[in-house]
């Protein structure tokens, strides 16, 4: 009994010993996995970016507006944002995000220690930098002294970690160091819309590329609308805020202002790009997935007139409806340097459609989702009516050449003809 005894107490023990090993060892691997759980969790819920800023000369393209993300806790996003940051390593090494964290010594390096300048926003100075890889991007600093400009640094950094569309503008990394907030994108190097709209120096856009830069900035809003989740309401669409890349596609920039619709839409201060905001926000202070709408109907009249909101633009429009029947007869707007040569159908569509953005009614204004299928179809009629000609003048050239393939074989029966009444003259005259 003794034995049996013995040997049930030391199978316990060699029990409990085992046991105790295996519960050290799970707390161990317990603890590891909560370490590296933030800083994987914090990063997978921001992917990789897609957007890019501007990179023309100093000129007004680089301004932004004041801006401010309402009454959304700062310190609520700040205490996010520092989380986020100080799990990621200090090293230009590609986070969990897909967002690069370069350091202050690379920047300055990159802009040959911030004499690049090329522009100069509401928050700081912008720099082009050709980084060691080769590439060249844009670098934004935000003012050490704008509390505005954290905020948009938070703002821009949390909201285009997810975003992924073509005509969006991409981040491509930031830098939170030494003080300094600075955010990178992709340089465009055609520079902002409102450039190529008022400098004299460029040359002036055609017709045709003014209506395919109109779709690919309402198809990049569609996206931000319809596409993110949750949806996002830019809040500052204006030409300024609208980049060209080498091609001349068109990107939706500067993210500094904008809000997921989530959140409250009520805000405390009016904030935004006077000439382009709805007129029903500022008086409800209440924004919406409409007031994007309204702010690109005013982008379209300015394609269209290429007149600066800031000049009284909407007026110049109101003035311009009252003498047609809000579908024909735009064509009196219509900007002077264009020089007319643009199509009249198409203008008075794209006018038709602008004036419907405009409406003091938001509920009378189209969703982004029907202004892009307007657009579309604009464009697939021009390409309809382009192959139809292209068509016709293929059936006149192939009417030429048999003509000409007819006049080759004649001439020697024609000659044959001509001596045949050679000789009839001749036997006549004998």
């Amino acid at each position: 009994m003794e034995k049996e005894s013995s040997g049930l107490i030391i199978g316990i023990s060699i029990g409990v010993v085992i046991g105790v090993l295996l519960a050290i060892a799970a707390f161990f691997c317990f603890r590891r996995y909560h370490r590296r759980r933030p800083q994987v969790g914090n990063s997978s819920s921001r992917r990789a970016a897609t957007v890019p800023i501007r990179a023309n000369g100093v000129d007004t393209c680089t301004v932004l507006s004041d801006s401010s993300i309402g009454t959304e806790s700062p310190k609520s996003i700040q205490n996010g944002m520092s989380f986020w940051l100080g799990s990621v390593r200090k090293s230009n090494v590609v986070s969990a995000s897909g967002i690069l964290e370069y350091s202050y010594k690379d920047l300055q390096r990159a802009t040959y220690n911030f004499t690049t300048l090329i522009g100069q926003g509401a928050y700081g100075p912008v720099y082009k930098a050709q980084m060691s890889t080769g590439e060249t991007v844009a670098v934004k600093v935000l003012a050490t002294d704008s509390k505005q400009g954290e905020k948009e640094f938070q703002t821009e950094v949390m909201l285009l970690g997810r975003l992924h569309h073509r005509n969006l503008v991409n981040l491509v990394g930031y830098c939170a160091e030494k003080g300094q907030h600075m955010l990178i994108y992709v340089y465009m190097s055609r520079g902002s819309l409102a450039s190529h709209l008022y400098d004299e120096k460029l040359e002036p856009l055609r017709w045709e590329l003014r209506v395919q830069i109109a779709l690919d900035v309402a198809r990049g809003l569609e996206y931000l609308h319809d596409g993110a989740v949750p949806p996002v309401v830019h809040r500052d669409i204006k030409s300024s805020n609208i980049l060209l890349d080498q091609s001349m596609s068109a990107r939706v920039a500067d993210f500094g202002l904008s809000r997921e619709e989530m959140v409250s839409k009520h805000v405390s201060n009016i904030r935004g790009t006077f000439g382009y905001l709805d007129p029903e926000y500022i008086s409800t202070r209440s924004f919406t997935k409409k007031s994007d709408v309204y702010s690109f109907g005013v982008l379209l009249f300015e394609l269209i007139a290429g007149k600066n909101p800031l000049q009284g633009l909407i007026e110049y429009i109101e003035l311009a409806a009252m003498t047609t029947d809000g579908k024909g007869g735009w064509e009196e707007i219509a900007d002077s340097r264009l020089d007319g040569k643009y199509d009249l159908q198409e203008l008075n569509d794209v006018a038709a459609l602008a004036y419907k953005c405009v409406d003091r009614a938001a509920k009378k204004r189209p969703s982004m989702r029907d202004t892009v299928q307007v657009l579309s179809r604009i464009l697939k009629s021009r390409h309809e009516r382009k192959r139809q000609k292209r068509s016709l003048s293929a059936t006149a050239e192939e009417i030429t050449i048999n003509v000409e393939q007819v006049d080759h074989r004649n001439p020697i029966s024609g000659h044959r003809r001509v001596e045949s009444i050679d000789s009839t003259a001749d036997s006549y005259e004998v």
